[in-house]
């Protein structure tokens, strides 16, 4: 099974993330660093949908201006606008398998799709 997390290694639930699914026999992990590789918006859209989550619930309030930028009220074409050109204001990590797609926070809510 392939899964793809979504990371950022300064975050320790990312990282007890990232250790559940390298520990997990037969997962081939793919790891992106979406600071370094900022999402695409319909990648974004696709990932909220299925997860079953708003883009308001994936933002990422703390520790980012986010809040004082107005986006906690801001539509949702706003807030994804403002993911794709900042994407510290994505709450992470999202992690998808052919199972689906789960933001894992806590970081056990992963072994729901492995």
């Amino acid at each position: 099974m392939k899964a793809v997390i979504w990371h950022n290694p300064a975050c320790g639930t990312s990282r007890k993330t990232l250790a559940i699914l390298e520990e997990t026999p037969g997962v081939e992990v793919e790891v992106v660093e979406y600071l370094k590789t900022p999402y695409a918006a319909d990648k974004l859209r696709q990932l909220f949908r299925d997860a079953g989550l708003t883009a308001r619930e994936a933002l990422r309030l703390r520790g980012t201006d986010a809040e004082g930028r107005g986006l906690a009220d801001a539509s949702e074409d706003a807030i994804i606008a403002a993911m794709t050109h900042n994407p510290a204001y994505v709450d992470r990590p999202f992690v998808e398998t052919e199972k689906g797609v789960r933001y894992c926070r806590p970081q056990d809510l992963v072994r729901e799709i492995l």
